[in-house]
């Protein structure tokens, strides 16, 4: 069976953005959260398919998201364990192909050592956003960085 869905994993602002974004692309996505109240987030162009349901249980993501389907997981959620969690689950477990996993604390990136997962830091992705709009706007002096 070729694997061809995208899963979105928390309807955050960061995960709903990136599913409507996604689905608009033409890419099969879904998208699952414990908290239906979640999915208020998703924008109205979102073409995807949405899951209440909690995806640290394994019988959740084989019955319902059918995990062996996809090819992509990115993983959103507002828990840094979680997360990691799930991120195992689908590479040692379900053998996701590409697997993308939220981190607030850079940190934990080591336990993603030894693995494809590919970790998303909001953190560095702002700062490093900052210092290019400084070095844009020729704001160099005094700049240790």
């Amino acid at each position: 069976m070729k694997r061809s869905k995208i899963l979105i994993v928390g309807s955050g602002r960061l995960g709903s953005s990136i599913a409507a974004k996604l689905s608009v692309k033409d890419n099969y996505v879904v998208i699952i959260d414990k908290d239906i109240n979640s999915f208020r987030k998703l924008d109205e162009e979102f073409g995807g398919y949405d899951i209440v349901g909690d995806a640290t249980d394994l019988q959740v993501l084989e019955n319902e998201v059918l995990i062996r389907e996809v090819n992509e997981v990115i993983i959103t959620t507002d828990s840094d364990n979680v997360n990691l969690f799930i991120a195992h689950i689908c590479f040692y477990i379900y053998d996701v192909p590409h697997i993308y996993v939220r981190l607030n604390d850079n940190d934990k990136g080591v336990l993603l050592n030894n693995t494809t997962i590919k970790p998303i830091y909001p953190f560095s992705l702002s700062f490093d956003d900052y210092m290019k709009k400084r070095k844009e706007n020729g704001n160099h002096e005094n700049s240790n960085y």
